[in-house]
């Protein structure tokens, strides 16, 4: 049994502020791994300003370097759109492996607009990991008025395989100012150098154009 953590995202782009919070995560939940899922289009995002899906994983590649990360394409050979049905074929492609879902307090903050979301939480264990400026809209949220009956300690998250989902652990973190967003706004052509590139995806093998 191969204990992963799924990381999902637009990556656009990945940087440090990702690798702090995945290594911090593989330590509190004694993770092998983490995957970081490279969406090719996040439902809830606009799609101008987003850099293409080869050069946002070739650059995911380049942050996850000497690290137990994976950054991997699969939803686009999967061909889903929706996190409910990533996370439900990735369970039937890797029956031999363990997933638990993490995700930022600012994404708890909008769970409740996730397409399932619910079915999301009985899909597998959820660690939720503090951001700066989202922990009370997160916790103040229609989806943590649910979710809250199903909150497990941090201090029991190594244990998270022997969980029955819903289950739900919040991990705090020190603060990290780092966001996609400021990395953009200062420079929005930030994926130039790997407009040429042709990555090949560490978790397929497949080359991702």
């Amino acid at each position: 049994m191969t204990r992963i953590g799924l990381l999902g995202g637009s990556f656009n782009p990945a940087h440090g502020g990702h690798r702090a919070i995945s290594l911090f995560a593989r330590e509190a939940l004694d993770l092998d791994e983490i995957w970081w899922l490279v969406s090719p289009g996040n439902p809830l995002k606009p799609a101008k300003g987003m850099a293409p899906l080869a050069a946002r994983l070739a650059h995911a590649r380049t942050v996850a370097r000497r690290a137990p990360i994976r950054p991997t394409a699969i939803e686009r050979q999967l061909r889903t759109r929706y996190t409910i049905d990533t996370l439900r074929a990735l369970a039937r492609r890797y029956p031999k492996n363990r997933f638990i879902w993490l995700m930022g307090a600012d994404n708890l903050a909008q769970f409740g607009q996730w397409r399932d979301w619910r079915g999301i939480a009985r899909q597998m264990p959820i660690a939720v990991i503090a951001r700066p400026g989202y922990d009370d809209a997160a916790r103040g949220s229609a989806a943590m008025s649910w979710l809250r009956r199903f909150v497990r300690s941090a201090r029991q998250g190594a244990d998270w395989t022997n969980w029955r989902p819903p289950a739900l652990v919040l991990l705090r973190f020190r603060p990290d100012p780092r966001s996609a967003t400021l990395l953009r706004q200062a420079d929005p052509l930030w994926h130039r150098e790997y407009e040429a590139t042709c990555a090949r995806d560490p978790l397929t093998r497949r080359y991702v154009i």
